[in-house]
């Protein structure tokens, strides 16, 4: 029997999430909640770009919870309300639906936010759900793949988990301009570099491969690199000007004893001729894991969706992370989940003939 599944919000990826659950053979999409009035009342295919569902949107939430429904993908954008994100979820919790979500990210690794996320763990507990937050990245492309790498190693000295991609055609305004800082003064301070910030983010990432080799990570370090912008770039829905910031590098270091084992780094470019110097993808953007240990290994991972763009795959690749870990979320034991808590989620039944 299909599980029903309730997909809530149709943002950049909501509505990948959307169009996978209503095309999944072991999913039946029944509910779809949507925060813009523009789309009450349309069917949820016509938003997704596929046939009729007979499913329509609404942002009536009382209605939706009080359905009978198994999951809820729950995609909000959580970067700039994550306190409300947790409570939003926390009352999906409670109405007994199990979760999974892209939102926020930190709960990658659930203990890395356990005071800020006790509401609603609280409520997994008390219902008997769970809850499940992945992605691309954070998520399977710098948690899942490095513990996979480890996992064949006599030994581990470190463990590098890198994201390289240009952000040019990556069209969220709020995420690129406000939260990352692009088009911004390099002495701006936009959210991501506040202090602490990527580590909230990320920490989780860091402390669940840390988690998977059996070590604890007692320190967080945070790094940034900014570098500006050669020539105005016209990205069609913003343009960041001559000398503002056009690239940014960061990292996140997780210390064992005093030494960083476990490290997140992202390169971020609008211009591939944007800092030579900085790490380089391997052909086109995607990311890259270096374990250093015996055997030491280093695999990059090209992405590209099937319109031709890299950006549309690491949203597709986070909508299908989460998707398709439905079935094993919903059989789980109660609680918030990582990627250590789950059997190997695959394609089962997405093979096309």
């Amino acid at each position: 029997m299909a599980l029903r599944v309730i997909q809530w919000s149709t943002g950049n990826v909501g509505r990948h999430a959307l169009r996978l659950i209503a095309n999944h053979p072991d999913l039946e999409l029944v509910g779809l909640w949507v925060h813009s009035p523009d789309k009450v009342g349309i069917d949820a295919g016509e938003i997704a770009g596929i046939g009729p569902t007979g499913v329509l949107a609404t942002d009536d939430a009382d209605a939706l919870l009080a359905l009978d429904a198994d999951c809820v993908c729950y995609t909000a954008t959580a970067d700039l309300r994550p306190v409300e994100a947790i409570r939003e979820m926390a009352r999906i919790a409670a109405s007994g639906k199990n979760i999974v979500s892209s939102s926020v990210v930190g709960l990658v690794y659930p203990p890395h936010l356990a005071g800020f996320a006790a509401p609603l763990a609280d409520a997994c507990a008390a219902a008997g759900v769970s809850c499940f937050t992945s992605g691309i990245d954070p998520g399977w492309a710098n948690d899942l793949l490095p513990l996979v790498l480890t996992g064949s190693c006599e030994y581990v000295e470190s463990v590098r988990m890198m994201e390289i991609v240009n952000y040019a055609t990556y069209n969220q305004p709020t995420v690129l301009f406000d939260t990352m800082g692009f088009g911004q003064p390099l002495d701006a301070t936009p959210l991501l570099t506040i202090p602490g910030a990527l580590g909230f983010a990320w920490g989780g990432t860091v402390k669940a491969v840390g988690a998977g080799l059996g070590v604890e990570i007692t320190e967080i370090e945070e790094h940034v690199e900014k570098l500006p912008a050669t020539r105005d770039l016209d990205l069609g829905f913003g343009v960041v000007r001559e000398g503002t910031q056009a690239a940014l590098r960061f990292e996140v270091r997780g210390l064992v004893d005093g030494v960083p084992r476990v490290v997140l780094e992202h390169v971020t470019r609008l211009d591939d001729a944007d800092a030579p110097d900085w790490p380089q993808p391997a052909g086109h953007s995607g990311y890259r894991v270096i374990v250093t240990g015996n055997p030491s290994y280093t695999v990059d991972l090209q992405m590209m969706g099937d319109d031709g763009d890299h950006n549309t795959a690491g949203l597709v690749g986070t909508a299908g992370r989460i998707v398709n870990a439905i079935p094993a979320v919903c059989a789980a034991e109660p609680g918030l989940l990582s990627a250590l808590d789950l059997p190997l989620v695959t394609a089962r039944g997405l093979l096309r003939r």
